[in-house]
Order: structure tokens, then C-alpha cells, then sequence
């Protein structure tokens, strides 16, 4: 839509945007007057582009065919163009027959800050043939005014609200007409369910609709919204919910106006009980999940603890040693729990827990040794069946940098440098450290042969757990570079 504005018109930004919220509100009046709504922008050289075009979901289409990009015909361009001069509805003396069917059109100027921008051609149907219901007469009623509304630059609403409170219900879900003073009109026999679900007892017309719900929920427990009042007496152009005894309705108002004085309002309903039981259900369940990975870490913190406790009484250096590489481990694992259970999802945001990780494995590893550790870069979120064996692989090289490449020395670096791509990944630990000993290759950070435990843990999760690849080289400059690539998974299977 933007595309073809910028090709065949000049308008304003704000005029853009005008159009932009016209669209996305323009569903509602095509349902309610049965009709295929088309909106025409005038081109530079005196013709008419379709924008954008909208089916009823309550009636027969015209246009089977996508016409947005087209020109208006020959025949149509009058009625058009007398819209945009005169900025008032034109309506077609006689139908205009499309094959088969009689299309009866309307060309509605779509006015903003007082000017005509462009125009609506409202076209319906006239296939049927029979005589409309009262359903019908109150729905095309309503989008009358709505019509109106637009040619007279009130709709779209422009102080509607965004986000959660917009959309969700249909014409089709439940419809009623209110006055000025929130009185119902009418109420559509699927709106008249909604509220019989929740409670309200007999007939809506010419009753107050706030207070015939105010009597109902009045001695519920569930919390009301502060905006249910102005949405149900049509004052608000807001979406909000009510809840009573187990059933909840989504109620959207639209006020209508002539003018600027507020003249009734249509308000949608719909029955969401179902879903707001199903959204309460993935709550729980998120819940749980969290309190899971909380009580992971809490427990994986005890081991760590007991590990601890145990090398302490270690009096062989080898056991001691061994233990406390067991405690770093365990200790990773339960961080990535930890940044599991602060979240709904379950992605681990890596770039924390990392940092806290290494400088913890660089103080622990070498206690003689002052070791910086720098990140470039951003891992991101990470997929937990990822995370854990990626924590683990960073604390192995690092730890092995730390451990076997600063012999003799009180100070160093060791570098990690992440570069993604969406779910492609690779990753550089390099230190500055004494390099690879000669003849060697598939060490593991600064280290010789890669026949210790850690070098084939982290063996083992690269190409086991991440089906990855790592390489070990000598780092320019002096020092040893790790080289890690892998895919990261796409929910729940391995990325290709």
C-alpha cells in the first residue's frame, strides 16, 4: 500500500497514516453493509488506483479476483472523482452489473484534517434478491453511520486506543446498537447469547447496558477493568473484558459521531471463555516450568556446595583438583537453570551468564595468575537445549586457556568473540598465553594434546550435543585461538 502511494500520489505522512488506520479498522463496515469495500487514491495523471480492497464475511463478494494495483474503469472514474471534488457520499442512480449480478456502489471521499485524500466505493451484491431482516436493517444502519463518519474525517478514530485493547471481536460474534446515553436499540440474537452466558436474564432493548451488567458482576470476586464503564456505555473506542461466574466476553465499542457530538456507538461482543481458560492453563503451566528450573538450580547449587566441602578435605592435590573442576561444572549448569527460571521462554539471554561464568572460571583457575577476560560480540538468545553445552564448552576453553597458557606468568587475556547470523554461530576464545607446543593440534585453549577431560568433554558436546565443529590453531601474534561453528536449534529440532 505505501509502495503504490509513492508511485502515483504525493501525500503527507500524516495523510499516509490516515490511510494506514482506515484500513485497519475498515472490516467492521464491510460487514456490516454486506458490501466489498475498495479504497481509490488519485493518481498524479487524473485516473484512480486501488490501494486496498476488504470482503464482507457476512455476505457474497464482488471481487473474486485481487484488483488492488489496478486502475478504476472508465465508467466508474466520474462517480470518483465528483466525491473527491464535492467531498459528500455519491451514490449510483442504477446499478452497475458486474457478469451475473447487480452491484449497487457508493463512492465515499475518505477525508482528513478537512480534505479529500481518496475514496471508498462501497459496492454490494444485489444477487439475493429477497427482503433483508431486521438484523440486516440494523447492521447496514450501522454502517451508514460509520460511512458518514468517514466522509466527514471521524473515522478512523484517531483517539482509539493500540495494542490489547483493539480488534478481537466480529460483526458476526455479537452485535448491539447503543444511543447516546448507552441505552441498547438493538442487540443481535448472538450478542443476546453472550450476556445470557454470563448471567443477564431477558430482553437488552431500551435498558442501560452498564447497569444491566453492573447488577451481574457486582458480586463477583474477579477484578474489573477501570474502562469497562466508558466501553459499555460507548464513550471509549477501547476493547476490554468482563468475567462472571466462569464466562468472559470481549466487549469492543466503537462511538459514532456526527460532527463531533456523540450520537450512539456500536459495541462487538464475543465469548472468550475458552481462551482466557486456555491463556490461564499456559500461565500455570509457564509457572511451573520456572519453579522447575528454579528448583534445578537450587539443588545443582547444593552438589556444587558438597563438592566443595569434599575437596577441602581432600589431601591429594590430583583429587582436589578433579573435584573442584566437578564443582566449576555443576556450577555452569546451574546458571543457565538460573537464567531459565527468570524467563517465560525458553531462550536463555547468554551474553550475562557468560560473562559472569568466565570471570568466575578466570579467578578460580589460576590463583597465581591475574586473567582479564574480554566478550565481542553478542551470543543472544540461545535455545536452552543450547545453552548448557555452549556454557560448558566457553568454562572448558576458558579454564584450559587460564590453566595451561600462562605458565610462570602473574598476568593475561583471553578473548571471546561471538559473530551470529541468525541461528548460525561461531565463536573465537583466543589468549595471548604460550601458544600450542610444537607438533601439536586439537589442544583445547592454550594446552598441548587434547587427550584431558576437558578437552574431550568439549570435544564430545561440540559435535555430540551442538553437531558443531572446533578447530585449534596458533593465535597470530603469540598464544592459542579456538575456533567453535555450530547451528543453533529452531525450536525444537536441530537447525540445518
Amino acid at each position: 500500500m505505501s509502495d503504490l502511494i509513492l508511485e502515483h500520489a504525493e501525500l503527507e505522512p500524516a495523510d499516509v497514516e490516515w490511510l494506514h488506520l482506515l484500513v485497519g479498522d475498515w472490516q467492521v463496515i464491510s460487514d456490516l453493509a454486506f458490501a466489498d469495500l475498495v479504497l481509490w487514491l488519485p493518481t498524479t495523471d487524473g485516473g484512480f488506483v486501488a490501494l486496498a480492497q476488504c470482503r464482507p464475511s457476512t455476505g457474497s463478494t464482488v471481487h473474486y479476483d485481487d484488483i488492488v494495483g489496478s486502475f478504476a474503469p472508465e465508467g466508474q472514474r466520474p462517480q470518483l472523482l465528483r466525491a473527491i471534488e464535492e467531498t459528500r457520499a455519491q451514490r449510483a442512480r442504477e446499478p452497475r452489473w458486474f457478469g451475473a449480478y447487480a452491484v449497487r456502489e457508493e463512492a465515499v471521499p475518505v477525508v482528513h484534517k478537512g480534505r479529500a485524500i481518496a475514496v471508498v466505493s462501497r459496492q454490494t451484491n444485489l444477487g439475493s434478491g429477497r427482503t433483508p431482516s431486521r438484523l440486516e436493517l440494523n447492521y447496514v444502519e450501522a454502517a451508514d453511520d460509520l460511512v458518514a463518519m468517514v466522509a466527514r474525517g471521524e473515522f478512523p478514530l484517531p483517539n482509539a486506543a493500540t495494542g490489547p485493547r483493539r480488534g478481537a471481536p466480529r460483526v458476526g460474534d455479537g452485535l448491539i446498537r447503543l444511543n447516546s446515553e448507552g441505552e441498547v436499540l438493538y442487540a443481535s440474537p448472538n450478542a443476546l447469547s453472550c450476556f445470557h452466558r454470563l448471567g443477564v436474564i431477558g430482553p437488552l432493548g431500551g435498558q442501560s447496558l452498564v447497569e444491566v451488567v453492573a447488577r451481574v458482576i457486582e458480586k463477583q470476586a474477579n477484578p474489573v477493568d477501570e474502562s469497562l464503564p466508558l466501553v459499555m456505555m460507548g464513550r471509549a473506542p477501547w476493547r476490554t473484558d468482563v468475567e462472571a461466574r466462569g464466562v468472559a466476553l470481549s466487549l469492543r465499542a466503537m462511538p459514532l459521531t456526527d460532527h463531533g457530538h456523540r450520537i450512539g456507538a456500536v459495541l462487538l461482543c464475543r465469548d472468550v471463555s475458552e481462551l482466557r481458560r486456555r491463556e490461564r492453563e499456559l500461565i500455570t503451566k509457564d509457572a511451573t516450568i520456572r519453579e522447575i528450573h528454579h528448583r534445578v538450580k537450587n539443588n545443582l547449587q547444593t552438589v556444587a556446595a558438597l563438592l566443595r566441602l569434599q575437596a577441602r578435605r581432600m589431601d591429594v592435590p590430583e583429587a582436589r583438583a578433579a573435584l573442584e573442576e566437578a564443582m566449576r561444572r555443576v556450577a555452569t549448569i546451574a546458571l543457565v537453570h538460573e537464567s531459565l527460571s527468570q524467563t517465560l521462554d525458553e531462550q536463555v539471554e547468554l551474553d550475562d551468564m557468560v560473562g559472569r561464568a568466565l570471570r568466575l572460571t578466570a579467578d578460580v583457575a589460576s590463583a597465581q595468575t591475574t586473567v582479564r577476560t574480554v566478550r565481542n560480540g553478542s551470543f543472544g538468545l540461545v535455545p536452552a537445549q543450547d545453552a548448557t553445552p555452549l556454557a560448558l564448552i566457553l568454562t572448558e576453553l576458558v579454564t584450559n586457556a587460564v590453566e595451561h597458557g600462562f605458565p610462570g606468568r602473574t598476568s593475561g587475556t583471553v578473548e571471546v568473540n561471538v559473530e551470529r547470523n541468525g541461528s548460525d554461530m561461531r565463536v573465537i576464545v583466543s589468549d595471548d598465553g604460550v601458544g600450542l607446543p610444537s607438533g601439536d593440534d586439537g589442544a583445547a585453549g592454550g594446552a598441548g594434546p587434547g587427550s584431558g577431560l576437558g578437552t574431550q568433554i568439549v570435544r564430545t558436546l561440540v559435535m555430540n550435543e551442538l553437531g558443531g565443529t572446533i578447530e585449534w590453531s596458533a593465535r597470530e601474534g603469540g598464544g592459542t585461538e579456538v575456533e567453535l561453528r555450530l547451528a543453533l536449534r529452531d525450536g525444537g529440532g536441530r537447525a540445518s
